[in-house]
């Protein structure tokens, strides 16, 4: 019976480090992630029992084994509703990176309970490791740092030396949201005179940087488009210390990764390290935030363009008049196109950031009627059902919620049913925000009332007719648009940032 628990309390642990290995992966690897996700999904509803049952059966294990295998199972067992394997973003990737943290997490656990059982305490060491196992995953993650950040050195040396020989204008997006679609729209604009190297994807840390400029960037590219993101103040600062920007941008300051950050004060800050040491800041002043940053950095002698999708008085200005985009700039209307779906604030940013490269005015505006569509950002797609997909999956806030939807009752049909799939919105903070959709006229709530057995959102319980031909479907991502996640973040949490 010892053994059987000893393995028991091993097998939890495996299991619970499972878990917490991918929280840590969707976290980038930040210490204390594991901990902090581990702590709100055992504090919820029924997985509060599970865990007395895991601390009882670890207590009562020096007095007998069955009660360490019992808690042992409880370990493996909870948290009750926690993805092990997620569709959205998808399972565990074993990058080097990963192998190194769960196998150095493994060593520790079975070093630790191999010596206890030595000393005949295999049992509750069992139990406690299997316990402990987020406490243990962050504890390897912070002790693998420095090893890691004098690996990851090496890349970005090799990075900055190449940015050096190649000499590209680097311009630089940041925002809460849009950064992605700015960068798509931008190298757009300005692929008619400039050979331009945009990172890939969202390739917008220290790593997805470096490597982007290590293999993509050849001689002869004039423009490098890097999309910065960051997690925390001082990230963005670190990224341009060596990948410095000639013209960098800021599309929108929002509720995203509010939970981090405390406020969108804070995101600012963190987000304005960009501007540090660029010849050009562009500011989408539609935003109120960006609008008094802008007038702070004039005032300190900066060079600010102004861009708009709104504020008429901007230096650039993408506006629609009625079914035309059109595009000004200093009130002069450089180009018009047919107004696409698509974010015409980050049309505005794209435009600015292309001028201010010295792409002529004539390209940007023959450029407009051609703009490209990003992938899973509120893309159209006919379903064999006859429904319409609004696919808005790439990710979400209380802004981009709004658009989505607002999208949906455009390519609506008259009396057609509209309806919103999302597992919810995260990283709001603790009181959610108060720019969510709540009223009852936008589709977040009828999401929320229609309920038919099983749990809400999750997609189980009764089987549902496909809509019928001329019905609308908006598909969400883990970071999307549920009214009750909104008001109420702390009550659904998920593993992913």
């Amino acid at each position: 019976m010892t053994a059987a628990a000893i393995v028991a309390g091993l097998v939890a642990a495996a299991l619970a480090d499972w878990r917490w290995l991918l929280v840590a992966q969707r976290e980038h690897y930040l210490a204390g992630s594991a901990t902090r996700f581990a702590l709100r999904w055992w504090r919820r509803g029924p997985n509060l029992v599970l865990a007395g049952a895991a601390v009882l059966g670890v207590v009562l294990s020096p007095i007998t084994p069955a009660a360490g295998i019992v808690g042992a199972l409880a370990v493996a067992a909870g948290p009750f509703g926690f993805p092990v394997r997620p569709r959205s973003p998808g399972p565990l990737v074993w990058t080097t990176r990963l192998r190194t943290v769960a196998a150095v997490t493994g060593g520790i656990q079975i070093v630790v309970v191999a010596g206890a059982a030595l000393i005949g305490a295999g049992v509750p060491v069992a139990g406690i490791v299997a316990l402990v196992s987020p406490l243990t995953v962050d504890g390897v993650l912070a002790g693998l740092r420095p090893l890691e950040d004098r690996r990851a050195g090496r890349f970005v040396e090799q990075a900055r030396r190449r940015l050096e020989a190649v000499g590209p204008d680097v311009v630089a997006i940041t925002g809460s949201y849009g950064k992605t679609t700015t960068k798509r729209y931008a190298a757009h604009l300005m692929a008619g005179a400039k050979r331009v190297v945009p990172s890939p994807a969202s390739f917008n840390n220290r790593a997805g940087l470096s490597r982007a400029v290590n293999e993509q960037l050849a001689p002869g590219t004039e423009v490098f488009i890097a999309e910065m993101g960051t997690y925390g103040p001082g990230e963005i600062a670190a990224l341009v210390e060596w990948c410095r920007p000639r013209v960098a941008a800021i599309t929108a300051i929002g509720p995203v990764h509010l939970e981090r950050f405390g406020t969108e004060d804070a995101i600012l800050r963190a987000k304005a390290e960009i501007l540090e040491g660029a010849d050009v800041a562009v500011l989408n002043v539609d935003d109120p935030r960006l609008a008094a940053l802008a007038g702070d950095l004039e005032r300190a002698g900066r060079t600010v363009v102004r861009s708009a999708s709104v504020d008429r008085s901007a230096e650039v200005v993408a506006t629609a008049d009625g079914d035309r985009l059109v595009l000004l700039r200093s009130g002069v209307t450089l180009g018009a196109a047919s107004l696409p779906d698509a974010p015409l604030e980050d049309v505005a940013v794209a435009a600015a950031l292309a001028l201010a490269v010295g792409v002529p005015t004539e390209t940007v505006a023959a450029a407009l009627g051609s703009l490209p569509e990003v992938p899973n950002r509120r893309t159209l797609t006919p379903l064999s059902t006859g429904a319409v997909a609004v696919d808005d999956t790439f990710n979400s806030n209380p802004a981009g919620c709004r658009a989505a939807l607002a999208t949906m009752a455009r390519h609506a049909t008259a009396g057609g049913r509209r309806v919103v799939v999302t597992p919810g919105m995260v990283e709001l903070g603790a009181t959610g925000h108060p720019r969510a959709p709540r009223r009852r006229d936008e589709p977040c709530r009828p999401a929320r009332r229609r309920r038919r057995g099983g749990r809400r959102g999750t997609g189980r319980g009764r089987r549902r007719r496909p809509p019928r031909p001329g019905r609308e479907v908006g598909a969400g991502p883990h970071r999307s648009r549920r009214h009750r996640a909104v008001r109420e973040p702390a009550a659904r949490p998920l593993p992913l940032g």
